[in-house]
Order: structure tokens, then sequence, then C-alpha cells
């Protein structure tokens, strides 16, 4: 009963975060919103709106250790799962500012979140505004500088819909979160008590998994269909939307206090190792490529990761 709450609560969130996502195009088309703004900011907050509800709604009902561990499995799936099945499925081109922005801006997210929880276990509000300002920052910075560097991903969805369709994805993309993330930590909280596992374990492990879904299913059917390279800023950008726009809001909205250990003892520092892994596998041994070698690295560590999740 657990396992079907949590699939249908997925399978909500996909559609809903899908249906959200064109309905916010179709309003910011309506509105003669710039393209660019669009993809940077409006796109990228409906694509984390899945991870962005479980994590709010997690935390309001005491569920601490699933909203943290949401974001650090989704970060580490994002890299050692997506990316890897990506690159292994083929080879893909690094463009240029992954080592300008992409990746310092994730290494900064990263080991400022941990500079917030490691001594306390608490992330205050206070540190969330921090968090929340430095992505409105980076959005402004990209906005102002770096306009090549964002990639339309869904050019297709760039269509002004009539009005009564834009307000009934928004409805019906709403209605589908609020539900799906329902399901969904039901679900979780009911299977970690049925099998003594912790919260912790389920939010890092189907959780997270769950909610890296979408980025999966894109990166490998743009792949599969050659239409475009993947960029890895797609998902280096995921990962720093998840670290400042869904922690950041959630602890804004309620502080999230830890209170398995392991997420500080362990998980953390697998989500910064992998992270900062990034960089050489980018560099060595073919230059600003990655390809099945480095795909299966990635794997193997997720792979290795999970292991030691539940043994």
């Amino acid at each position: 009963m657990n396992l079907l709450l949590i699939v249908l609560g997925l399978v909500s969130l996909i559609f809903g975060g899908h249906w959200l996502l064109k309905a916010a195009v179709g309003f910011s088309l309506r509105l003669e919103i710039p393209k660019i703004v669009i993809g940077m900011t409006v796109v990228s907050f409906a694509t984390s709106a899945p991870e962005l509800i479980v994590s709010v709604k997690s935390a309001l009902e005491g569920h601490a250790d699933i909203a943290f561990g949401n974001v650090i499995g989704s970060n580490i799936a994002n890299l050692g799962l997506v990316l890897a099945i990506t690159i292994l499925i083929s080879t893909i081109s690094v463009k240029k500012s992954f080592y300008i922005t992409d990746w310092p801006v994730m290494i900064i997210s990263s080991v400022l979140l941990y500079g917030f929880i490691a001594f306390d276990g608490v992330l205050q509000r206070y540190e969330g505004i921090i968090l929340f300002s430095f992505l409105i920052i980076f959005l402004v910075y990209l906005l102002k500088f770096q306009k090549t560097a964002v990639v339309d991903e869904l050019p297709e969805d760039d269509e002004e819909l009539p009005l009564y369709k834009d307000v009934l994805f928004l409805v019906v993309g709403g209605v589908a979160l609020w539900g799906g993330s329902e399901l969904l930590i039901n679900g979780a909280v009911g299977m970690a008590k049925h099998f003594n596992i912790s919260e912790r374990v389920i939010g890092i492990t189907i959780v997270s998994i769950g909610t890296s879904i979408p980025e999966l299913a894109a990166s490998v059917i743009a792949v599969l269909k050659k239409e475009k390279a993947i960029s890895l800023g797609n998902l280096i950008g995921s990962n720093v939307f998840n670290i400042l726009a869904v922690l950041g809001i959630t602890s804004i909205i309620t502080p999230i206090t830890i209170t398995d250990q392991g997420l500080l003892s362990s998980d953390i520092f697998w989500m910064l190792g992998i992270s900062f892994l990034i960089l050489p596998l980018v560099f060595a041994p073919v230059k600003m490529k990655l390809t099945w070698k480095e795909g299966v690295i990635l794997l193997l560590l997720y792979l290795l990761f999970m292991y030691k999740m539940f043994f």
C-alpha cells in the first residue's frame, strides 16, 4: 500500500510539474517576458517545483530528514545517476561556462549549506534568506553577463496558449503537485515505519530518485533524439536550485532541524565529494568532454553510495 502511494505520488508530481511548467511559460509569453528570463527563472523554478513542494510539506509536518535528504539525494542522483546514464549513452561536450560560473556556484552553494548545517544541525530562517539571496544575485549576474550560458531546454513548449488553458494548467498542475506530495510523503513515512528504516534513508533514496526522474527522462530522450547536446549546466543548475531555492525557501517558511546524524556525518560529504569530482573528470582524460569512462566512474560511485545507505 505504501509503495502504491509512493508511485501514485511520483506520477502526480511529474505530471503536475509538467503542467505547471506549461502554464508558467504560457503566462510569461503572454506578459511578453524575454525568453532568456523565462528560461532562467520560470522554467528553473517550475522544474524544481516537485522537490520544493515535497521539502516544504515534509518540513512543515515534522519530517525534516525527508526534506533535507530529498535535496542531498537529488543532488547526488543528478550527477551520479542522471549524468552517468546520459554520458554512458553518448559523449557530451562541456561548455566554457562550466568552469567559469556553473561549477563554482554549485561548490559555493554546497559549502555554504555545509557551513550552515554542520555545527548545530539546524538550517535557520536567516540562513535560508542568505541562500535564497545568493540565488537572486546569481540569476541577476547570469542575466547581465552570461546570457549565452542559458540553454532553452524546452523550445517546443514556447507556445502561447489560450488564457483558459494557461489557467487550467496552472490550477491542475498546482493540485497535482500538492496531491502528489501528500501521497509521496505519506507513503514514504509509512514505508519507513513498516520496514523500520530511517526517514533519512527513504528521503535520500526513494524520494530523491523519484523527484530526479523528470531530469533523467528529459536527458535520455534528448540524447536518443540527438536533437541537442545535453548541457552539463542544466544538471548543475538543478543542483544549485535545489540548495538555494528548495532548501532556502523551505527554511524561510520553517527552520529545518536534522535529527538523523547520518545526513551530517556521511550524506552531505558524498554530495560535496561528487560535486568536487566533476571538475577533474571534465579535464581528464579528454579535456572538456565527458565520455562513457567518466560515466562508469560516476555510476559506480552512486551504486557504492546506495549500498552504504542500506548495509
